[in-house]
């Protein structure tokens, strides 16, 4: 059997590595800044033909799955163990980066790569999943693909329309999901041995840190919302200030309320965002009718999301009474907060700590794994991004570091197939 404490020979090919992620830096629309992959596009879909192109020659079985996302696998020595998953995403925000979840699903491929290359099997079957648009996309969800593969993507999200009129039920099947069978394909508690993942930090710290490899004590929840504030539109010059019913200065007030509301102290860190915002009828000598913007709040606590949107809610109705306005609040997707448990944290640790500086530090952003979490055990190794930056065309993670954490995944993945599912 293969030891990891008596020899490991996975190391991963950086140059392939380099190579991959600059070639799937090609497939974007180069109409937006920076490298722009939306799903459901003609460039999405483009990547995923690579993809799928790359996982069959690291030669793993590939499919789609019911939520649209794509799955290689390589069968293991024992049947009876259930897989181990590793996965990410390659769908970008707008203006994005190369780097965002692309690492993710590159290091799942090169680990299978080395596994063939070195003759080594695994006891468990291993699945790399290029999980179908996590970043928050037109449709107001996130971590769509995540969400259905758990059975967490209910009709009402599948009936939700983009700005051009595209139903999500409809993008699924353009990459060849087949939404009807979610429910019933969905994976149960149990049916996945752990998933694990590898992603660039999108902060400073480990830079910072003067650190390598990062190793995810827990991942924060995501509560988004979308807010109308309905007024009446009427000329900006001719009526009074005391007879306007403006939707802008109301929207105004919950906006920095919000941000009120997450400035506090609370027993864990909590930040919020209004990061989409649209006006109507938007003109210079119109009073504002109608404002819509999207909000979100983040924090490891899922109650102290709760107890914030709770206070915004009782807010928002006072100013819908002091100013005359209709406001509403919808809930567009939840995500509750993980904490990675003890220890998944102690191996992951030990394989970074064999592969280079580590520390230990939790995620401010999302991922699948909180979605896989509510299945199944998860962990996830960080690796540095310069200046913190991401989300942005200056995201960037040296080669040489994304190879550091392929090596430490590709550790702990053995690690774990050795001996921690039989004690759990």
């Amino acid at each position: 059997m293969f030891s990891l404490t008596i020899s490991f020979n996975l190391h991963p090919n950086q140059e392939r590595i380099q190579n991959n992620i600059e070639m799937l830096a090609t497939m974007v629309d180069q109409s937006k800044p920076g490298w722009t992959r939306r799903p459901f596009t003609s460039w999405y879909k483009e990547g995923r033909a690579w993809l799928k192109q790359q996982m069959e020659q690291a030669g793993l079985q590939v499919s789609i799955d019911a939520g649209g996302n794509l799955i290689g696998r390589l069968s293991g020595s024992e049947e009876h163990l259930k897989p181990i998953m590793i996965g990410s995403h390659t769908d970008t925000v707008t203006g994005g980066g190369r780097f965002d979840g692309i690492i993710g699903v590159i290091a799942g491929i090169e680990i299978a790569r080395r596994l063939q290359e070195t003759g080594t099997t695994l006891r468990h079957t291993l699945e790399i999943v290029d999980f179908t648009a996590e970043e928050p996309s037109e449709f107001g969800i996130s971590t769509i693909g995540s969400r259905s593969m758990v059975g967490n993507l209910t009709a009402e999200m599948l009936e939700r329309t983009d700005q051009t009129g595209l139903v999500l039920d409809e993008g699924i099947r353009m990459i060849g999901g087949n939404p009807d069978e979610i429910y019933e394909t969905a994976r149960k508690t149990g049916d996945v041995s752990l998933y694990l993942e590898l992603h660039i930090e999108q902060g400073p710290v480990l830079e910072q840190n003067n650190m390598k490899l990062g190793v995810v004590t827990g991942i924060v929840g995501i509560h988004r919302y979308r807010v109308i504030v309905e007024g009446k539109p009427n000329h900006a010059g001719t009526t009074p200030m005391n007879m306007r019913f403006d939707a802008l200065t109301g929207a105004s007030e919950l906006v920095l309320e919000l941000e009120n509301l997450c400035k506090f102290t609370y027993s864990d860190p909590v930040v919020g965002t209004v990061g989409k915002f649209t006006n109507e009828p938007n003109g210079a000598n119109v009073i504002p009718g109608r404002v819509i913007f999207e909000l979100e709040v983040r924090s490891i606590d899922s109650e102290i999301i709760e107890n914030i949107m709770s206070s915004f809610s009782k807010y928002a109705a006072l100013v819908a009474a002091k100013r005359q306005l209709d406001i509403s609040l919808d809930n567009l997707s939840k995500s509750d907060s993980i904490r990675v448990l003890p220890d998944v944290q102690d191996k992951i640790a030990a394989a970074c700590s064999a592969t280079g500086k580590t520390q230990y530090l939790p995620s401010g952003a999302g991922h699948d794994a909180n979605q896989l979490a509510s299945i199944a055990p998860v962990g996830m190794i960080f690796v540095p991004s310069r200046e913190g930056r991401s989300h942005c065309p200056e995201e960037w993670t040296d080669f040489a570091e994304v190879a550091l954490g392929v090596e430490a995944l590709a550790r702990a993945l053995i690690n774990f197939d050795q001996d921690y599912i039989e004690r759990r």
